[in-house]
């Protein structure tokens, strides 16, 4: 141990939930590292929808999600914490009581007294529809995430999907786009109600019970070939760019091995956000209790409940509750 670089915390995952753990960590006095797989701080804000406004969090009526993800990671790093970016991690082992040992793809190790898991989905690939079309148009008109709308602007935009990615965009791009059409092989919407209703009031041609047979083009989409799922009705549209939003392909395989409780697909945390392994904390969409909600909200406050929890299992005679910042004697 002697040899070893050890910290109090290491935050597996710099998305929102983390970003906010290492800040938190930092008002705690705590040794913080993060280390995430991706080259940039954010997570999914950052990686799939950096040009998508988010709503629903404390303090902004709207904030585009590049934003959050700088104004989090400008947050995060007022404590100068260590930050390991593109790193994957391959192993986590306990090498002897308090301390946790983490490796990575890079052959990297990282020493700690307690880890907070804050992955997010996991490791996480878009779904794929089952429908033939060349790969060269994948991220040219053929999309599964939005980094810049503006590619989008004027086109007749095809949405596939019923989820909250899939409506938020349908109402953005009604505001620049030609014609958006969005179909989804239900009625039924798994988006936030508000947002469904906003998306019948725009310019949205909403076709529900329909899927995706072919897509026609010469290198580039031309147009979409539909069919009603009840009655096999087919239907050509005029599109130049699709938009697939029909969820995520996740492996969470490596969680199983490091020996955490799961439920489902989800890393199960009592009221302290702890997991089945002592010192290892968890927190955000990819853990669950009874009460859970998943939202970058009460993300956040999920990363406190944990860090201050960790902070009292490195030392049992400290307080779970830190005060309020406003009380704090802050040198920020």
């Amino acid at each position: 141990m002697a040899n070893m670089d050890v910290y109090d915390i290491t935050i597996i995952g710099a998305g929102p939930t983390g970003l906010f753990g290492s800040f938190y960590a930092g008002l705690r006095g705590l040794k913080t590292k993060v280390v995430d797989v991706l080259a940039e701080m954010g997570g999914q804000l950052t990686a799939l929808y950096p040009e998508k406004y988010v709503y629903d969090v404390a303090g902004h009526p709207k904030i585009l999600a590049k934003d959050l993800a700088k104004n989090l990671a400008t947050q995060a790093q007022l404590f100068k914490q260590t930050i390991a970016l593109g790193e994957k991690i391959t192993d986590m082992q306990q090498i002897e009581e308090g301390i946790w040992k983490v490796t990575t793809d890079r052959g990297t190790e990282h020493f700690s007294k307690t880890v907070l898991l804050a992955l997010g989905a996991g490791a996480c690939v878009p779904k794929k529809l089952d429908v033939d079309y060349p790969t060269e148009m994948e991220n040219d008109c053929i999309f599964y995430a939005v980094k810049n709308k503006e590619r989008f602007r004027g086109k007749d935009v095809l949405i596939i999907g019923g989820g909250d990615s899939a409506v938020d965009w349908a109402n953005e791009f009604s505001l620049i786009a030609d014609k958006v059409t969005l179909i989804h092989r239900r009625d039924q919407f798994r988006a936030v109600q508000t947002s469904v209703e906003e998306m019948k009031r725009n310019s949205v041609d909403i076709k529900t019970f329909y899927e995706l047979k072919q897509v026609i083009g010469n290198g580039v989409v031309e147009q979409a070939t539909i069919f009603d799922n009840r009655s096999g009705k087919e239907e050509t549209i005029k599109c130049d760019a699709i938009l697939i939003n029909i969820g995520f392909v996740i492996n969470l395989d490596f969680l199983k091995a490091w020996n955490l409780k799961m439920e489902g697909n989800a890393i199960s945390v009592n009221e302290k956000m702890e997991t089945n392994l002592p010192g290892v904390f968890a927190a955000g969409d990819i853990c669950t209790h009874p009460a859970k909600l998943k939202l970058i909200a009460t993300g956040a406050s999920e990363a406190a409940t944990g860090v201050n929890f960790a902070a009292v299992f490195i030392n049992p005679t400290a307080k779970a509750f830190p005060g309020h910042s406003s009380n704090l004697n802050l040198s920020i």
